[in-house]
């Protein structure tokens, strides 16, 4: 009658220890694997998947195990019951008991792993989610509202913008210049052309570089003449004129300003401004 219960213990051993094993490969293939790799949804999916149906596998063993510890238990108490032929079998079902504790407390131990993989696993791929999800949103169009015009713009389009606006307010003229200089080589049909363009002719103006403030006024007026910022362009464009001592190109360029923009505010200082000429 021994011989059954040694031998169910010895294969439930010999089970979770190859479930163990298992286990215990299959996060180190996680672990060793390429984040790239171990975070691909699907990927992800399976492995939790697994690492759950042996954490349920291994929840049935310890259940197993229990309930052969309380048959063991409950033989042991018959045979201490018995007779002294009886109490010959005792030690032996001692020893049975030993090991099936320690073999139930070394599976509990495995399954605590497990459910710490698990929450490892999905936590990691909530992790690679989120940051898939944010290198999503920094290339997504961006809604901008400038010059009363709305428009889409790539987040390095924006950021290009800024960084050069930033340098013109630090009085960085020059650098200013450059900056509007690359946004609009490298985003030729940008919505922030207009404005990069007048922007580049004030910081060209206060530079004193006044011919190369010229033709960025001069570029905003024949690509986008209807734009809100094309009469000041147009009245800069006199200033230059005026720094470059050309009062008779300053003259027609303020006349040609009150005939294409009568109503604007840049037209009424060329009025005031041709009037003094007089």
């Amino acid at each position: 009658m021994r011989t059954p219960a040694r031998s169910r213990p010895s294969q439930a051993r010999a089970g979770w220890r190859v479930g163990a094993v298992a286990a215990a490969a299959l996060w180190a293939g996680l672990a060793a694997g390429p984040a790239h790799a171990l975070f691909a949804d699907d990927e992800a999916r399976r492995a939790i998947l697994d690492l759950r149906a042996r954490l349920d596998a291994q929840r049935q063993a310890v259940e197993a195990q229990r309930q052969a510890l309380e048959t063991a238990e409950q033989r042991l108490q018959e045979l201490l019951a018995g007779g002294e032929a009886a109490r010959r079998g005792v030690l032996d079902v001692a020893n049975q008991l030993e090991a099936l504790r320690r073999e139930l407390a070394e599976l509990r131990g495995q399954q605590e792993r497990l459910a710490r993989d698990v929450a490892e696993v999905q936590r990691q791929q909530r992790d690679a989610l989120a940051a898939f999800d944010e290198r999503l949103r920094a290339l997504e169009p961006l809604k901008v509202t400038l010059d009363g015009a709305e428009f889409s713009a790539r987040p390095e389009e924006k950021a290009a913008f800024e960084a050069a606006m930033a340098a013109l307010r630090a009085s960085d003229f020059t650098r200013a210049a450059q900056l509007y200089g690359e946004l609009l080589a490298r985003h030729p049909g940008s919505g922030y052309t207009p404005a990069a363009l007048y922007w580049q002719g004030n910081a060209h103006y206060a530079a004193r570089n006044y011919r190369a403030a010229i033709d960025s006024y001069q570029r905003l007026l024949d690509q986008h003449p209807r734009h809100v910022r094309a009469p000041e362009a147009m009245l800069a464009i006199a200033s230059c004129q005026v720094e470059l001592k050309d009062v008779k190109a300053a003259r027609a360029t303020w006349q040609a300003l009150v005939q294409r923009y009568p109503d604007s505010e840049a037209a009424a200082a060329a009025r005031e401004r041709l009037a003094r000429l007089r």
